[in-house]
């Protein structure tokens, strides 16, 4: 009711909306809106409180804040009076952004890239810049929203596969040609990981080309934290990496790589680079501080390899089906959204925040609440994580989730 008169008080500021829009939103939205939220807007829970242990963001090594790279952002405001705001195709090579492109080239082994606005804007203008009507494009049936829409940005023919699974795209590539095949390293909603080395192997024998979004392990994995591709020693093979900056690297832009002689080509057909501003000298100078941290985070690295461990394993033995993953991302999917709400609730009830991810970020009955972990997690908040997770579970039954009779029938069929 308050969200149609705030509606009817907005006519008062602005024209009528077209009868077609109108009609959507009531065939569309408000069914959700009153029927499955409840009047509510379900992707923000409770407020965290001073003593919350919060599994809703995506700092992974915990350094927002980190004095190096607070102190290279101030550096660069105090003594950065001289630069005009403008689309990153105007940069030169003295300005700090472009220092940071090949900076972040070296650190995942690739000769050039290019940062953009946000991870999202990196993978759109990417794929709008390497696919074409007459490119396929291959995508993991859950590769993030941001490659769908490269694809679509590139209006080229999208074709998906079974998630994680080589074999079927083996055969899309046989029926439908080389292309284009996009994947995440570590897939955002169940921490699961890709199956790099097989997926190379279908896409080289093809003669494809291969896209990997390293936004969820870059600074997490591999050697200095260079990313599942350096872990596996593979980057030579992968042809284009992609990355949100806003995860481990906790900061505002994107990333993506490409050989050094596509430069001008991109420069000139990927529309986020033209038609987006480029990130300013004090975020440049913040990010590659954030680098250097991120490649002498070893401690950290392991610190979250250890909390992964054990929370997985207590959430198992308890009986939540988060088999799916193996990483720092977990995923409590109840199934529809207002059971994935009573479980946000509950455990915001008890001072543990997960994030409510429903459509589009997935499909509409197996809507999840995401735990990312993070290596700053104190032994006194991973117990009460623990306690919280435990009376949850004694009240809501994971075990009888649907996710948990599909793992089950997964597991009577290996």
């Amino acid at each position: 009711m308050e969200l149609l008169e705030n509606a009817r008080d907005a006519q008062t500021l602005s024209p009528r909306l077209s009868a077609a829009l109108e009609s959507r939103i009531q065939k569309e939205f408000l069914p959700r809106w009153n029927g499955l939220w409840q009047g509510r807007f379900a992707v923000q829970g409770a407020r965290p409180g001073p003593d919350s242990v919060r599994l809703d963001g995506n700092d992974y090594l915990a350094i927002s804040g980190h004095p190096d790279i607070v102190r290279a952002q101030i550096d660069a405001l105090t003594r950065s009076g001289n630069f005009a705001v403008q689309s990153g195709v105007f940069l030169q090579e003295e300005h700090p952004t472009r220092h940071l492109e090949l900076k972040l080239a070296q650190w995942v082994g690739k000769e050039d890239g290019f940062v953009c606005q946000s991870g999202y804007a990196a993978n759109v203008g990417l794929i709008q810049s390497v696919a074409n009507p007459d490119t396929p494009v291959y995508l993991d049936g859950q590769a993030h929203a941001s490659l769908w829409e490269g694809a679509h940005a590139a209006r080229a023919p999208s074709h998906v596969f079974r998630h994680n699974d080589p074999e079927h795209l083996d055969r899309l590539l046989t029926r439908e040609g080389p292309g284009l095949v996009a994947v995440d390293s570590v897939y955002s909603t169940t921490g699961a990981v890709c199956p790099l080395l097989e997926m190379l192997e279908v896409v080289e024998r093809h003669g494809a080309m291969i896209l990997v979004d390293e936004s969820h392990s870059l600074g997490t994995h591999g050697p200095s934290g260079a990313g599942l591709c350096a872990q596996l020693g593979v980057t030579h093979r992968v042809h284009f990496v992609s990355a949100s900056l806003a995860k481990a690297l906790a900061g505002r832009a994107g990333f993506f790589t490409a050989p050094a002689h596509l430069r001008y080509h991109i420069l000139t057909s990927s529309f986020p680079n033209i038609f987006s501003s480029c990130v300013l000298p004090h975020e440049a100078a913040g990010l590659s501080a954030t680098v250097d941290v991120l490649q002498r985070a070893d401690a950290a690295r392991e610190a979250l390899r250890g909390v992964t461990h054990r929370i997985r394993a207590s959430l198992e033995a308890m009986g939540y089906p988060i088999g799916q993953g193996t990483e720092q991302i977990i995923a409590l999917e109840a199934g529809p959204e207002p059971a994935t709400i009573e479980v946000r609730d509950a455990l915001d009830a008890l001072g543990v925040h997960t994030a409510f991810f429903g459509a589009p970020a997935t499909s509409r009955n197996r809507s999840l609440a995401r735990m990312t972990l993070h290596a700053a997690l104190t032994a006194a908040e991973l117990d009460h994580i623990e306690a919280a997770a435990q009376e949850v579970a004694a009240r809501l039954r994971p075990w009888e989730w649907a996710a948990a009779r599909r793992q089950r029938v997964a597991a009577q069929m290996s």
